[in-house]
């Protein structure tokens, strides 16, 4: 999950080294949270949220797979 995500926000980003994920497991529950270069965050989330929610989509069909849930939040 971690990887995935780290690949999909370095993607979006214009600073790559500027993108960070931590990752902690409850039981079935997967928690990411993502920190990004301040100059991306508007990248990174898009008009009316819609980048950050198709981050959030794909990382959930694959955490299906694997029977998990997962929860992505980007802090500030």
């Amino acid at each position: 999950m971690k990887e995935m995500a780290m690949f999909l926000l370095k993607s979006l980003a214009a600073n790559k080294d500027g993108v960070s994920v931590e990752m902690t497991e409850e039981q079935n529950n997967v928690y990411l949270t993502a920190k990004v270069d301040p100059a991306d965050k508007g990248r990174v989330i898009g008009k009316d949220g819609c980048i950050i929610k198709a981050v959030r989509t794909v990382l959930c069909a694959s955490a299906a797979k694997a029977n998990k849930k997962v929860s992505l939040k980007l802090e500030d």
